[in-house]
């Protein structure tokens, strides 16, 4: 059996693996067209244009985010329990305390947002406080902490920088070669061949972006299972948690696409993974391998 520690590290060293290969992918793409087109500026131009877009969205995620679930925040007042709970948890793990919200749903559930520790947000809906026990609320809590303290957020601006500069020489590439951009000075076999292969890998490489952006997603979702399991020393808090939420059939209201992924589980019901293939484009693990990795941990 895994301990707390070793599941944790796991799952740490495997993301940055995904991360490495990703990064590694994204130059050798951009190599590739450029050296194809005869022309650099194809990628120096994708990386900026990635970047700065990227940068607005991470810089003001947290009011986006929240203007679309609904959210409203709280005080301490308003919900003193809840408050005691979460700034317990954060002495524990030496985190400023968030800003918390709450959203009016009955699914229970929960997502953290924030660029940054200093301006962070946990968000719990209503169905969440009253459908579980305190050991399974600290869990949900845990989690989400971890998701701070990992600085998740950031690594999932620049998942979707890289994956967006994948994006976009992509189809620059697809472009200039439809419009004749290619230079017509390699009409030999060799030439042929390369240019033939640059276009499997312009229309093949956005599906690889996003198959591994959503492996480091999942990936970061083990690791907070993980964390959050060690900062409060009971597995099995989170563990009921996790199955209480995915057994709740409730819909949630501000589900979407575009959120889905923030979420402690996956708000859209129905999304469960029946297949390997399946598996693959999913924002969140299946619930039953979460919860199974949590039950394998030695408290």
């Amino acid at each position: 059996m895994a301990s707390l520690y070793t599941q944790a590290d796991s799952n740490t060293w495997k993301t940055w693996l995904l991360m490495t290969f990703f990064l590694v992918f994204v130059i050798f793409l951009g190599w590739l067209f450029s050296y194809i087109l005869k022309d650099q500026g194809i990628l120096y131009i994708a990386v900026f244009v990635s970047i700065l877009t990227s940068f607005g969205s991470y810089w003001y995620s947290d009011k986006v985010v929240l203007a679309m679930t609904r959210a409203k925040p709280i005080e301490k007042k308003d919900n003193p329990e809840l408050y005691r709970l979460v700034e317990n948890l954060c002495i524990t793990a030496g985190l400023p305390l968030p800003r918390i919200y709450i959203l009016e749903e009955s699914q229970p559930n929960a997502f953290a947002t924030g660029r940054d520790e200093n301006h962070a947000v946990i968000a719990v809906t209503r169905g969440l406080l009253n459908k579980l026990e305190k050991s399974e609320l600290e869990g949900v809590i845990g989690h989400e902490l971890s998701h701070i303290g990992n600085k998740d957020m950031l690594l999932q601006t620049f998942v979707v920088v890289l994956a967006g500069i994948i994006a976009l020489i992509s189809d620059w590439f697809l472009r200039i070669s439809y419009f004749g951009g290619r230079r017509r000075d390699s009409e030999n076999s060799g030439g042929s061949i390369l240019f033939f292969l640059g276009i499997i890998a312009a229309i093949l490489a956005p599906i690889a972006a996003t198959l591994i952006q959503l492996a480091v997603s999942r990936k970061r979702e083990f690791l907070a299972d993980a964390d959050g399991a060690l900062l409060t020393r009971y597995p099995e808090g989170l563990a009921r948690a996790l199955e209480k939420i995915s057994d709740d059939q409730n819909s949630l209201s501000v589900a979407s696409n575009a959120t889905a992924h923030l979420f402690i589980s996956d708000p859209r019901r129905g999304k469960q993974a029946k297949s390997w293939f399946t598996k693959l484009f999913l924002t969140h693990p299946p619930v039953e391998e979460r919860i199974r990795a949590l039950r394998d941990m030695e408290a």
